[in-house]
């Protein structure tokens, strides 16, 4: 697993948080996950791609934070659906249920019409930062490896960008990532909170949050371009 070095981390996340790699919760999940991989366990997603986030996302580039739960612990078709991206699914892989609804709501909020391609990227590339609360999960195990260190590892990363940044947009769906919200100064940045965009919960406020608009209104106010969302 990709754990040794900062090294795999863009520099301008190893300038910030590159220290994290060296404490001792670190070094546990570090050997956490080389047991795991000894005892034949397929963990997702594929090592190369566990800090896909930040090395897409270059810690000065960051405009907009929208924090997921973990990683998705399924495939289709045999290829993992997890790529180290939020949310977000490879080229050719279905898009579940939860990406579905997120373009419901971009929809019916924006007005625009969005494809059945459930590659985030592009939102990566322009300032999105697509962090889950934990980078790493076992195959057909959902959650894990919550508890093993990557939650520290996440905090640090929020923390920095609180600190170092202002006039970011955190977005913050379900329950399990609004305690990163404690972390967050509301008056350096703005917050928005909604529900978690899963069928179990997006009729209980997700759908209907405008929370897209809501970003890009506030981006345009602070002389920043908007996020293109439509896919």
């Amino acid at each position: 697993m990709p754990l040794e070095k900062a090294g795999q981390l863009h520099p301008s996340w190893q300038a910030v948080i590159g220290e994290e790699f060296d404490k001792p919760y670190m070094q546990a999940l570090r050997a956490f996950l080389k047991q795991e991989k000894a005892d034949g366990k397929t963990i997702f997603p594929p090592s190369p791609l566990i800090f896909n986030a930040f090395n897409h996302t270059h810690f000065d580039k960051v405009r907009v934070i929208i924090v997921g739960q973990d990683p998705y612990h399924g495939q289709d078709k045999g290829q993992p659906q997890a790529h180290g991206l939020s949310f977000s699914v490879p080229q050719g892989v279905a898009l579940p249920p939860s990406l579905m609804n997120i373009y419901k709501e971009i929809e019916a909020d924006l007005g625009v019409k969005m494809s059945r391609k459930g590659d985030l990227t592009p939102w990566a590339n322009q300032g999105v930062l697509l962090i889950n609360a934990t980078l790493t999960v076992e195959m057909a195990n959902a959650g894990s490896h919550q508890k093993r260190g990557w939650e520290a590892f996440t905090d640090a990363a929020i923390t920095a960008l609180n600190k170092h940044r202002e006039g970011l947009v955190f977005v913050l769906w379900g329950s399990y990532a609004q305690k990163k919200g404690e972390m967050i100064d509301p008056k350096k940045h703005l917050v928005l909170k909604s529900p978690h965009p899963s069928p179990l919960s997006a009729h209980r406020g997700f759908f209907g949050n405008h929370q897209f608009s809501k970003i890009n209104d506030y981006l345009s106010k602070h002389g920043q371009a908007p996020i293109e969302w439509q896919l």
